[in-house]
């Protein structure tokens, strides 16, 4: 009998790409909120989402992941990815939630576990300025002052940069977060006749448990957005940079929300 969570099932089961649930996350993130055009975000919404402000937020993550045996970290190439994400505000039912339009990843068992929640995949490159436990030339201070800069490259492109200039702390995260996030589960049907006809189509909603932060610092940011030539993330290029943040957190993902079969 074969076995494994997701594919390639074998006798053992060892080589799926996404193990069994529950997955542990522990992240670093680099934010920026900003304003997009309302009609052009508005475009991006599926059926089921409502436009809401038009406001949206870019989180380039430095990620480090363990399944429920915990050994993953002391492999750090199984364990260690980098994203950029990108969310709009929307509603639902009239109640407010985020949606992602476009994600990029730089591990295929990263791009595996997302489809698999409804997050929309891609691989590229993303590259965040790190802070150490000492003062250096080399790093900057967490703390006001502190500048940091993040980049994402997709195809040999640079598609988005941030800077941020860290200046208090807050206790409030940038808008819109990951809580109540609403995605698309979607899968193309192959099948002569049926390609208008997914084998998948639902909206789902992201749940998440045992979520922690660290002390959340924010600041003044830039956010820019590159032409690609067939990528459309610049239709929503930023009309204002609203404010820039970074912090630490960590959550287990174990479960889903289904909301609507589309």
């Amino acid at each position: 009998m074969i076995k494994g969570y997701a594919l390639p099932r074998t006798p053992r089961g060892t080589s799926s790409l996404a193990p069994l649930p529950p997955w542990h996350y522990a992240g670093t993130v680099l934010a920026v909120e900003f304003a997009a055009d309302s009609a052009a975000a508005a475009a991006f919404l599926p059926d089921g989402l409502e436009p809401d402000s038009g406001r949206g937020a870019a989180y380039f993550i430095e990620w480090q992941y363990a399944s429920e045996s915990g050994e993953e970290y002391l492999d750090p190439i199984r364990s260690q990815y980098h994203e950029t994400i990108f969310l709009l505000s929307a509603k639902y039912q009239g109640s407010p939630v985020a949606y992602c339009p476009f994600i990029w990843v730089d591990q295929d068992v990263s791009l595996m576990r997302g489809l698999i929640q409804g997050w929309p995949k891609q691989l590229g490159s993303t590259w965040i300025t790190r802070a150490y436990d000492l003062p250096s030339k080399a790093a900057p201070v967490v703390g006001p002052g502190g500048k940091f800069g993040a980049t994402l490259s997709v195809r040999d492109s640079r598609l988005a940069e941030a800077q941020v200039v860290l200046r208090e702390k807050t206790d409030a995260l940038p808008s819109p977060s990951f809580a109540k996030a609403v995605n698309v589960r979607y899968f193309p049907e192959l099948t002569a006749g049926k390609h208008d006809e997914p084998a998948v189509h639902e909206l789902v909603q992201l749940k998440s448990r045992d979520v922690k932060f660290s002390d959340i610092w924010k600041g003044d940011a830039t956010l820019t957005f590159f032409d690609h030539p067939y990528l459309e993330l610049s239709d929503l290029r930023p009309t204002e940079v609203i404010a820039g943040y970074r912090f630490s957190f960590a959550l287990t993902v174990d479960d889903l929300l289904k909301l609507r079969d589309l």
